[in-house]
C-alpha cells in the first residue's frame, strides 16, 4: 500500500470521526434546528456487588435477584441475562463459579440459599432486558450464638465513593468495610475516618489495593487506637471502583449492614423509623468547609412533629456529630427530616441512624441512612408475607405512588395499589401478597404524580423473643438513564 492510499484513508478517517462528533454534539449553525431534551432511555447493563455473608456457623444467607418488567418504566420487552458470579477462588484454588439465583425473566423474583459458613463475595451483571432496575437483596438470619441477628442489605452498586456515618471502633463493635472489585483490573482505595475532633490518627488507611474480582474485608478497630463508638467513614477510590458496605456486629445487641448515607446535601431524609424503636441515635457529618445547623422534624402520620428537647443540632465542619434521641416515634412509626435552620446558609451533611428495638439481652440493631427519592421507581426484592413493611414520607408536597407487589418464587398474579401521601407524613403499609402464589416476593415503588417521596421496606423476623429485623431503603434503582438526542449535522466540517 503506497503512502498516497495512507493518506486518503487518513482522511477519510478523520472526516468521518468530526461527523460522528457533528452527530453526538447536534452542533450546527445558529440556524440549525434547535436541541431537543434528552431521552430517558432503560440502562443496557448494571453491575452489583454483594459482600461476605456472617461467617457464623448458625447462619442460612439467602439472595433474592429481581427485575421489574419495563412497560411501566419504559424497559425493554424480552431477552438478557443476570447472575452472581463467586468474587474470588474458595481456598486460593479455582472455584467453579456456577451462577446464583440467575433470572430467566423480568416481574417473578428467583431465590438462593446457603449455610455455608465460609460463603464467598458476589459479583453481578445483569444486560438486556433485565439490567433495568435490577435489584439484588442479601438476607442473612443468624439464629444462635452471640452474633444473633438478622442481617440484610441491597448489594451495592459499584462507585467510587462512599459515606458511612454511623461506624464505630468500641469495645462492644465488630464493624468491618467490605470493598469489593467488580472490574478486571485493580482498584486503589483510601479510608478516612472522623470523629466528634476531626479526622481521626490511623494507620494502613492509604492505598488499600483489592484486586480484580476480588473482596477486600477491612476491621475498622485495626485502622487506628481510638475507641469511639461514633465515627463516620469516608470511602474513596483513586483508581477503579468498587462495591463498599459496611457490617456492624455489637455485643450486646445483634447487627445489620450499614449501607452507604445518599451524597453530601443540605438537607437529609431517613425513612421509616419503626414505631416500637426504643433506642433512635442520630449521626451526622459535615462534609464542607462551613459548619452546619440544622432543624429536625419527625413526619408521622398525621403531620410533622419537632421532637421535644431535639429542635436543632450543630454540626462543626469535618466532625461527627451524635443525637440520641431515645424513644422519638412514641409507638408510631415515622421519618426524621433534617433541613438547615436558615435557608440561606446552607452546608453539605451525611447522616445515618442506628435504630434498638426490644430491651435488655432481647435487643437488636439495625441502621437507617439518609437517602435518596424514589424517582421513577426503586424496588425491595425479599419480601415474605409476614414481616414485611414499607414505609412513604413525603416532606415536600402531597404525592401519589404505586406500589406494586410482584409474582412470587412460587407463583401467583402481580397487584397494584395506589397510595397518596400527604406533604409532610408518614403513610405505612403491608405490601399486599400476590395473588395465589407463595414464596418471596419484590415490591416495586413508582412515582404517580406530586412531589418527591423517600421510602424503606423493614422485613421483621422474629427469634426466640428477640425483635430481629433489618431495614432498606429504596432509592431510584438508576433503571432509566438519560441519552442526548442528537442530529446529523455536517456543517461543523466547514467552520
Amino acid at each position: 500500500m503506497n503512502r498516497s492510499t495512507l493518506s486518503l484513508i487518513g482522511v477519510a478517517v478523520a472526516l468521518a470521526a468530526v461527523a460522528g462528533f457533528a452527530t453526538v454534539t447536534g452542533a450546527g449553525t445558529p440556524d440549525a434546528a434547535p436541541a431537543v431534551s434528552a431521552a430517558r432511555l432503560p440502562v443496557e447493563r448494571s453491575t452489583l456487588a454483594c459482600p461476605v455473608p456472617s461467617d457464623s456457623d448458625f447462619a442460612s444467607t439467602t439472595y433474592t435477584a429481581f427485575t421489574p418488567k419495563g412497560d411501566s418504566a419504559g424497559g425493554p420487552g424480552a431477552g438478557g441475562t443476570a447472575a452472581l458470579l463467586p468474587a474470588a477462588p474458595v481456598n486460593g484454588k479455582a472455584a467453579k463459579r456456577k451462577p446464583v439465583a440467575p433470572l430467566k425473566e423480568a416481574g417473578t423474583p428467583v431465590t438462593a440459599v446457603t449455610e455455608a459458613a465460609d460463603a464467598p463475595a458476589l459479583i453481578g451483571t445483569a444486560d438486556g432486558a433485565l439490567a433495568p432496575g435490577w435489584t439484588v437483596q442479601q438476607t442473612t438470619v443468624v439464629d444462635a450464638g452471640p452474633a444473633r441477628a438478622v442481617l440484610g442489605t441491597s448489594c451495592a452498586v459499584p462507585d467510587s465513593e462512599f459515606w458511612f456515618p454511623g461506624v464505630s471502633t468500641g469495645a462492644d463493635r465488630q464493624d468491618y468495610v467490605h470493598l469489593t472489585n467488580p472490574d478486571d483490573t485493580a482498584a486503589v482505595v483510601d479510608l478516612r475516618l472522623y470523629g466528634d475532633k476531626g479526622e481521626v490518627k490511623t494507620t494502613t488507611t492509604d492505598g488499600i489495593t483489592v484486586p480484580p474480582g476480588a473482596t477486600v474485608p477491612v476491621l475498622l478497630s485495626t485502622l487506628t487506637t481510638e475507641k469511639s463508638d461514633t465515627l463516620t467513614l469516608h470511602v474513596s477510590a483513586r483508581s477503579g471502583r468498587v462495591g463498599a458496605t459496611v457490617e456492624a456486629e455489637d455485643a450486646k445487641a445483634g447487627g445489620d449492614w450499614l449501607p452507604a448515607a445518599a451524597d453530601p446535601a443540605a438537607e437529609a431524609v431517613m425513612p421509616g423509623i419503626p414505631g416500637d424503636a426504643t433506642e433512635v441515635r442520630l449521626v451526622v457529618y459535615a462534609t464542607g468547609d462551613s459548619d452546619a445547623d440544622l432543624k429536625l422534624r419527625l413526619a408521622s402520620s398525621s403531620g410533622e412533629i419537632t421532637p421535644a428537647g431535639h429542635e436543632t443540632v450543630h454540626v462543626k465542619s469535618g466532625m461527627t456529630t451524635a443525637v440520641d434521641l431515645g424513644d422519638v416515634t412514641k409507638g408510631e412509626t415515622g421519618s426524621l427530616l433534617l433541613s438547615p435552620t436558615e435557608p440561606a446558609r446552607k452546608a453539605p451533611v451525611v447522616a445515618a441512624l442506628r435504630i434498638t428495638r426490644g430491651k435488655g439481652a432481647n435487643r437488636e440493631t439495625a441502621f437507617l441512612p439518609a437517602t435518596a427519592p424514589v424517582g421513577d421507581r426503586a424496588t425491595a426484592a425479599d419480601n415474605r408475607t409476614k414481616g414485611s413493611t414499607i414505609a412513604l414520607t413525603a416532606p415536600e408536597a402531597d404525592a401519589a405512588v404505586r406500589v406494586v407487589t410482584s409474582a412470587s418464587t412460587k407463583g401467583g398474579e402481580p397487584v397494584t395499589k395506589n397510595v397518596p401521601v400527604k406533604r409532610g407524613t408518614t403513610v405505612v403499609l403491608s405490601p399486599p401478597a400476590p395473588s395465589e402464589g407463595k414464596g418471596a416476593f419484590a415490591v416495586t415503588v413508582e412515582a404517580a404524580s406530586g412531589g418527591p417521596v423517600y421510602a424503606s421496606r423493614m422485613l421483621a423476623l422474629p427469634e426466640d423473643g428477640v425483635p430481629m429485623f433489618t431495614i432498606q431503603t429504596m432509592p431510584d434503582d438508576r433503571g432509566l438513564v438519560a441519552v442526548p438526542r442528537t442530529e446529523e449535522d455536517l456543517s461543523i466540517l466547514n467552520r
